[in-house]
């Protein structure tokens, strides 16, 4: 249906049965969030908040909740983006149906976004009086955790050379003057980063403008990870079957449809403390220096709605963003990268410290013993492209019998009966890995390693364990699945590696030392989140039997270290 307006949605899904009313008054500090949490651990309804402590503003939550509800909402334009993507990628599609082709095209005529007139409905207000929405508590003030931050190439002004993504915004708290300041959390290599960059260079500030709220197409738009060349307004256009209205005034781009939009000024080395803020890997991002957003001016609709969700220890709402992405987006990463036929950036364990993949392994197919060769080359391709770069850890295996790469589970049995410890180890040190993640060296900086097996099956996993020996120190050992140990300590992993290559460790493919081995084995999820949010690959794998020739490690049972360090961030607690 195409939505023109946030309101328009909410009660689409209200006559659907979709909506929660939440009519008495609630407070935006943790009872929202913790509202909107509870509702969304049990596949619930979106919720619509009618009286919000200190706002005159309502606020809506969990939109995204569920897959279904997700598809429903963009039901009537979905198949025809999911084509046009799919055009974008492989022009030679249209060759083999053009009918088809050209009607999907027609529908890309809602790409092109429309100027409009100022819209006399928005009225100017104050960042104090948007609903304060704080959902951990040791978060550093209020956030935007829906926002559609905007900017413009200063070289190459224009809507369609814009960016449109989704930046996490703080309204209030440490530093920030009231009302005149709110932080700006980004990534330098993202949209914005790069034409603050450019603005930095002509001695300029960014213009910047944050829409919230609008159809769900918009918001949606600002983080799916688009082809080369495809804006996000154009995007937004024609997932939302409405083209992107947009009007100019004083400088600033304003979105016509959004609810509220905050515009403001980007100035070099203008930089002050962000944070803490609850994240989507499970634990608090610590506050660090980023960007300061001067505000101009912050409008309002009369009647507006402010949309926020809630992130934190996966799977949340966000998660249901990333199911999207994948139908949307289907075989669109596979297709840019030759060799790879599945991969999975796996969500339990935060998305981008995880990637299981899936590749083809060529190179010498007269020779019956397979090696990973053409591996290694797609595994360096995955980690030059787009947010996968972020990844710390790919695990890629050849095609021959594998698994559904979103079976977690299944793959990590398969690949553990193929892989080579001694050969199949490759690290990248002293490298950038999430600014989130708090498992390296500093911000933004750790390391990766890309685990490749190929070929016949080099160990039968045992399901049952046998007596283990320990250490002082050491207990609870557990396995989590086929060959797959867990054991908990507080002492030396030296002394435990000495004890385990004194015993017979026949069908155990990989061992994880944890704070809680009964924790870890309750579930596969937690045995994703612990052992790769919480490890630095070249600071954390260690190995029994373990070499290094030729700067290469070897060993023979590889032993992660996901014990929380000194440096960790917090996890988040309710």
């Amino acid at each position: 249906m195409a939505y023109k307006s946030l309101q328009q949605c909410i009660t689409d899904l209200e006559k659907q049965g979709e909506l929660l009313r939440i009519p008495k008054q609630v407070n935006p500090d943790l009872e929202m969030a913790g509202m909107q949490l509870d509702e969304f651990a049990k596949g619930g309804k979106a919720i619509i908040f009618e009286n919000i402590k200190g706002s005159k503003f309502r606020a809506a939550s969990n939109l995204f909740g569920t897959l279904e509800r997700s598809k429903f909402m963009f039901r009537n334009s979905l198949k025809k983006v999911k084509q046009l993507i799919d055009l974008k990628t492989n022009p030679a599609l249209a060759l083999k149906n053009p009918f088809e082709a050209i009607f999907t095209a027609l529908h890309a005529i809602y790409a092109i976004p429309i100027k409009v007139r100022f819209p006399r409905k928005f009225k100017e207000i104050k960042i104090e009086d948007i609903p304060q929405v704080k959902c951990w508590k040791e978060d550093g003030g209020a956030f935007i955790t829906l926002p559609q931050v905007y900017s413009e190439d200063v070289e190459n002004p224009g809507i369609m050379n814009s960016n449109l993504g989704m930046y996490r915004v703080q309204l209030s708290g440490n530093d920030y003057v009231p009302n005149k300041e709110v932080g700006m959390h980004y990534q330098i290599h993202r949209g914005i980063g790069v034409h603050q960059h450019k603005a930095n260079k002509k001695g300029e500030p960014l213009k910047v403008s944050i829409f919230v709220g609008g159809p769900p197409a918009h918001t949606f738009a600002a983080v799916m990870p688009l082809p080369e060349g495809m804006s996000e307004m154009a995007f937004a256009g024609i997932l939302g079957g409405r083209n992107f209205r947009y009007a100019k005034k004083e400088g600033y781009t304003i979105s016509a449809d959004a609810d509220f939009v905050i515009c403001g000024e980007l100035h070099q080395n203008d930089i002050k403390p962000e944070g803490p803020f609850g994240d989507h890997l499970g634990y608090y991002s610590l506050k660090h220096d980023f960007p300061v957003l001067k505000i101009h001016k912050v409008y309002a609709k009369e009647n507006a709605i402010w949309p926020f969700t809630v992130v934190g220890r996966p799977p949340q709402e966000d998660s249901q963003f990333g199911a999207l992405i994948h139908e949307i987006s289907g075989k669109a990463i596979e297709q840019e990268i030759p060799g790879l036929k599945a991969v999975n950036a796996v969500d339990e364990a935060g998305v981008h410290p995880l990637l299981l993949a899936i590749g083809s392994e060529r190179y010498t197919p007269y020779n019956p013993t397979k090696k990973p060769q053409e591996l290694l080359t797609i595994a360096n391709h995955i980690l030059g492209t787009g947010q996968m770069s972020l990844a710390k850890y790919v695990f890629i295996c050849d095609d021959d019998a594998a698994p559904d790469v979103n079976d977690e589970k299944a793959y990590f049995t398969y690949f553990l009966e193929r892989v080579n410890w001694q050969r199949d180890l490759h690290f990248q040190t002293k490298t950038t890995i999430d600014t989130l993640d708090y498992s390296g060296d500093g911000l933004n900086e750790g390391s990766k390693v890309v685990i490749a097996a190929a070929g016949e099956i080099k160990r039968n996993l045992t399901e049952t364990l046998a007596n283990l020996s320990l250490p002082s120190g050491f207990s609870n050992p557990q396995l989590v699945s086929k060959g797959n140990l867990v054991v908990e300590g507080t002492g030396a992993i030296e002394d435990l590696i000495t004890a385990l290559e004194k015993q017979d460790l026949e069908g155990i493919g990989m061992i994880t030392l944890v704070d809680d081995s009964k924790f870890v084995s309750e579930s596969f999820s937690n045995w994703l989140w612990v052992t790769f949010t919480r490890s630095n690959p070249a600071n954390d794998i260690y190995g029994l039997a373990a070499t290094v020739i030729n700067k290469h490690f070897s060993c023979s049972i590889p032993i992660i270290d996901a014990r929380i360090k000194p440096h960790h961030a917090p996890i988040l607690e309710r």
